[in-house]
């Protein structure tokens, strides 16, 4: 089979665990290492794998849980093709459990909660492109900056050095008048 999109094989999978009594859960994708968009999906049933008990490493638990999971081998692999569709690669039928599952039971798709990681994803994303972009203009600023006040304190060297040079210019002509000016002393 084939689909639109990964939530198409989602809402698929989905409807197909409800109608056989299982509830479907999302496993594990794969993504492109260039740009982080899923590539493949596995979605499976609840009762997959084996809880792993964490007892011993934070103390004693409160209220220990009955497992929930219990080996079950259902599930389906889907795949992104080069065609642009999305197709089923692997399909385990079988479960190793009683299937009819209560409605109350029965829970909603993961689908709009990968929807909004997704999307918080390449938000983030975007912001760290947008950090990186601001990054680059402000070092280049500060560097404008920078040359700038290395050119004004040029400027102010210079300032002072023709103050410096006026200063003794206008020494060396005012000393004389005032020889002129007494005179030579009788």
């Amino acid at each position: 089979m084939e689909f639109e999109s990964e939530d198409a094989a989602k809402i698929f999978y989905d409807e197909y665990a409800r109608q056989v009594g299982f509830v479907m859960r999302v496993m594990s994708c794969r993504r492109s290492e260039r740009d982080g968009r899923i590539l493949a999906r596995r979605l499976g049933c609840n009762k997959e794998g084996y809880c792993v008990s964490i007892r011993g490493k934070f103390g004693n638990v409160r209220k220990p849980r009955t497992s929930t999971r219990e080996g079950c081998k259902a599930m389906i692999h889907v795949k992104f093709d080069k065609s642009g569709k999305w197709i089923i690669t692997k399909f385990v039928k079988e479960h190793n459990h009683p299937l009819v599952v209560a409605p109350r039971e029965a829970r909603q798709t993961m689908s709009e909660k990968d929807k909004k990681i997704q999307e918080l994803t390449m938000e983030l994303r975007n912001k760290k492109r947008l950090c990186a972009t601001y990054q680059e203009q402000l070092t280049a600023f500060m560097k404008i900056v920078e040359e700038h006040s290395e050119r004004l304190s040029k400027k102010v060297q210079n300032v002072v050095r023709n103050l410096k040079e006026f200063e003794s210019i206008e020494h060396e002509l005012l000393q004389p008048r005032e020889s002129l000016q007494f005179g030579p002393s009788r």
